[in-house]
C-alpha cells in the first residue's frame, strides 16, 4: 500500500524538518518489507481565506485533488480517537491487507479539517487532546509510521 503524507503548510529547514525526515526515511526503507511504500509529502500552502471555514473548505479541496478511486483517507485531527502504537500498526496492516492501494495521512492546517473530509474519512486519529505544534505532528506521524512498520515486521524497535 503506498501511504502518502498531506501537509497544509510548509516545513522550515531546521531541526524539527531533520528529525522527521530521518523517521520518514527510516519508514521509507523499513515499510516496503511489510507492504507500506512511503511516497513522500506533499506540501500545499495555508489558505489566505477570511474566515476559517472558508479556510477549511479551500483547504480540503486540495487534499481531494490527491484522493484516487480506491484511496483510504486518515485525517490527524485532536478529536479523533486514540490508538496505542500496536493499535495503528494494526490499522494499517487491515488497510493493506483489505486491498487499499493508496493511504493519504492528512495534517491539517491551523483552523482543523473541513467536515466533509471528516466524514469521508476511514479513520480520525488524534495524538492526544492536547493542540501540537504543526512540525511536532509531522516528527510524531514519521515516527510512527515508521514503528507501525517495525511492529508489522517484528522488529525489535518496539519495546512494550
Amino acid at each position: 500500500m503506498k501511504i502518502i503524507v498531506h501537509a497544509v503548510g510548509r516545513m522550515k529547514a531546521g531541526p524539527e524538518r531533520d528529525l522527521a525526515g530521518r523517521y520518514f526515511e527510516r519508514f521509507a526503507r523499513s515499510g516496503p518489507a511489510v507492504g507500506l511504500d512511503f511516497s513522500g509529502v506533499t506540501e500545499i500552502s495555508e489558505s489566505r481565506a477570511q474566515t476559517g471555514s472558508e479556510r477549511r473548505r479551500e483547504e480540503g479541496r486540495a487534499l481531494q485533488t490527491q484522493l484516487q478511486p480506491g484511496s483510504a483517507l486518515l485525517l490527524l485531527d485532536e478529536r479523533g480517537r486514540n490508538f496505542s502504537s500496536e493499535e495503528f500498526a494494526g490499522r494499517l496492516g487491515l488497510m493493506r491487507d483489505d486491498g487499499r492501494k493508496t493511504l493519504v495521512v492528512a495534517v491539517g492546517g491551523a483552523d482543523g479539517h473541513d467536515l466533509s473530509l471528516r466524514d469521508q474519512a476511514e479513520l480520525v486519529l488524534s495524538f492526544g487532546a492536547l493542540t501540537w505544534p504543526h512540525q511536532l505532528v509531522r516528527i510524531m506521524l514519521a515516527e510512527q509510521l515508521y514503528r507501525a512498520a517495525t511492529i508489522l515486521s517484528g522488529h525489535p524497535y518496539h519495546r512494550a
